[in-house]
């Protein structure tokens, strides 16, 4: 339960409702509803349940229905929580008792005169000087027992505000504000039978609270997407969220996900308990039957850049290319395969049961972007063990005067398995934008304006080489 309390009355929020909307970008909408009382005249509130990384010029406190005629005349926001070097400073230049506990369990009370307090607002704090018997101390010499809180001392983070009134009104109010100190991230498990690939995906959500407060029962949502924020050291200016249109929900596993502007909101079903630096998981998908296939790919040249027009330019003959045949998976994003929702950006964790024994073991993983539905998802999960391949610059020829060059290129792909392997072998055009292809030992597939691909099916322990010119005009 959240109270608000007022100077000259306490009003307790019996209907209080805590609603957070949280960004990737350490960022979140705080709302608070809160039952105020109000009298004719000025009425002087604090609430002190903030968080400790409120954005104080964002905070709104509000009649979300429009009626009660009230308008705020002083907003303010406290971050200074009481604590033992602040009561300290409190009580410089005057004598308070220290209580100090032996093993054998005699208390003794000494009183002592704190010359400084060691309390350096908003820096490090200083070692204490204590006066006691006459003689300076550069540390406590007991545990401070003060007789008072302190004049204007807070327990907590506090906001507050003197609010004209023009008649006495009661009502729900909406305080609402962002705050640093939260962030979400999606997490995902692919569990693979140990042969074929239908594989089970799951989806978690991880939400992590570092904003100093503890929420109890919040309605949380989630924002997935980048929102323009004015970085601190810029000119401020209001940050803006365009909020166009919204779209129907999707149900999917705890959450519900829909279209938010030119983003995607996804809204907890269930509310959620979340202390200070706490991190909780909600499980958000599940798709028992996802359609995923293996690929193998051999992509040897994909670290050179366009316009290498010299053989000097990029490997020479010889030159040792990469031999690791990399692992992806690949799987369409759509309700036919068991999925079709707006997938957050996050990472995805590849197990494989081993029929042996029944347990899943970890086989690799990637991080994926955002992803819309009906899109491909292909992650990286490492490179195969059993496979080998092997490019080499058979010949390079030039001719500045008829404008044209050769290179000559030959690719070995190895299964070193005891299973048939099918490899793509990928290959970039990068040395001019006009190309085509001649005496290729087999037929490959153009893919763009500077990449083509050749696929190799390979039985156990079969190798196969892979040929090609690269005639260049300008």
């Amino acid at each position: 339960m959240r109270t608000l309390i007022l100077t000259t009355a306490l009003v307790t929020a019996a209907h209080a409702e805590t609603a957070l909307t949280i960004y990737n970008q350490n960022l979140a909408v705080v709302r608070e509803t809160l039952a105020l009382d109000l009298k004719a005249g000025e009425t002087p509130l604090t609430f002190d349940r903030a968080t400790a990384q409120v954005l104080p010029d964002s905070v709104v406190l509000r009649d979300p229905a429009g009626k009660a005629a009230f308008s705020i005349l002083e907003q303010s926001y406290r971050n200074d929580p009481v604590s033992r070097s602040l009561l300290l400073s409190h009580f410089e230049g005057q004598s308070i008792d220290f209580r100090t506990v032996y093993p054998d369990g005699k208390v003794e009370l000494k009183p002592g005169k704190i010359i400084r307090s060691g309390h350096v607002p908003g820096g490090q704090p200083q070692d204490p000087i204590i006066e006691v018997d006459g003689k300076l101390r550069f540390q406590l010499p007991g545990e401070p027992l003060f007789p008072a809180l302190g004049d204007g001392s807070i327990l907590r983070p506090t906001l507050g505000w003197t609010i004209q009134s023009q008649a006495d009104a009661k009502f729900d109010a909406q305080l609402s504000y962002l705050s640093n100190g939260f962030a979400w991230e999606a997490d995902y498990n692919l569990v693979a039978p140990e042969k074929g690939e239908t594989v089970t995906l799951t989806g978690w959500v991880t939400v992590n609270n570092n904003s100093g407060t503890a929420f109890n029962q919040a309605k949380v949502k989630l924002v997935a997407g980048e929102v323009n924020i004015i970085e601190p050291d810029m000119p401020p200016a209001p940050m803006e969220m365009r909020m166009m249109k919204a779209m129907a929900d999707a149900p999917f596993g705890g959450v519900t996900e829909k279209a938010f502007d030119d983003f995607h909101l996804y809204t907890l079903q269930r509310p959620l308990t979340i202390r200070d630096k706490e991190t909780k998981q909600v499980e958000f998908l599940r798709a028992p039957s996802v359609k995923a296939a293996k690929k193998y790919i051999y992509d040897p040249a994909a670290m050179f850049r366009f316009g290498g027009g010299a053989p000097q330019t990029g490997p020479a003959h010889g030159h040792e290319f990469p031999k690791d045949v990399a692992i992806y998976w690949e799987f369409k994003n759509e309700e036919a395969n068991g999925l079709g929702v707006p997938l957050p950006a996050g990472r995805v964790r590849f197990y494989r049961s081993d029929d042996q024994d029944g347990n899943l073991e970890f086989v690799g993983e990637n991080d994926i972007d955002h992803t819309p539905r009906n899109e491909d998802v292909s992650i990286y999960t490492g490179n195969a063990f059993d496979l080998v391949g092997e490019r080499k610059i058979a010949n390079f020829e030039r001719d500045d005067r008829a404008e044209w060059m050769k290179e000559t290129i030959e690719i070995t792909v190895k299964n070193r398995s005891k299973e048939p392997k099918e490899i793509i072998v990928r290959e970039h055009l990068w040395r001019w934008l006009n190309w085509k292809i001649e005496n290729a030992s087999m037929e490959p597939v153009k893919k763009d304006a500077q990449k083509i691909e050749f696929t190799v099916k390979l039985a156990p322990d079969e190798e196969k080489k892979v040929t090609y010119t690269a005639h260049y005009t300008w």
